[in-house]
């Protein structure tokens, strides 16, 4: 499963599956008026996301997830300062708007399972593969910055 199943997928998946936890558990009603709360992790999302692709296409470099192989460049700058991996950081934050738009406390098991998926079968191989390719800077790079955030 390794690099075979593109991210934005993993999501979505994850997204079904906490709505169908949030159909068949009970609800909290008190975080029903509280569902506005979850705009403010959806627009740090969307920044986090828009400012990675931004950081790679001015590296020229691919966004492609599934072929870490064709990165030209480790891009360290901007956003990647802080996260090595602010796109998959993105994603739980959209999670964890959806958790609390669904008002369902156990919806919210759907963010660490996507997090728990998207390291071991996304992040780790392509880790492994920017590694082999650009070595001792890639190293440096990953004992800088954390993986998450």
């Amino acid at each position: 499963m390794k690099l075979k199943i593109p991210p934005p997928y993993w999501l979505l998946l994850t997204t079904g599956l906490m709505w169908l936890i949030s159909r068949y558990t009970p609800q909290a009603e008190i975080l029903h008026n509280l569902r506005w709360l979850a705009l403010l992790p959806l627009v740090t999302a969307i920044g986090l996301i828009a400012a990675a692709a931004s950081a790679f296409r001015q590296a020229s470099t691919t966004v492609h997830p599934q072929h870490p192989e064709h990165t030209r460049i480790v891009v360290d700058n901007g956003i990647f300062r802080f996260s090595r991996n602010p796109m998959y950081l993105g994603m739980v934050l959209i999670l964890a708007a959806w958790a609390l738009w669904l008002a369902a406390p156990f919806a919210w098991l759907g963010v660490p399972l996507f997090v728990l998926v998207i390291t071991r079968w996304q992040i780790m191989p392509e880790e492994e593969i920017l590694l082999n390719k650009f070595g001792e800077p890639y190293r440096l790079y990953c004992q800088k910055v954390r993986r998450w955030f």
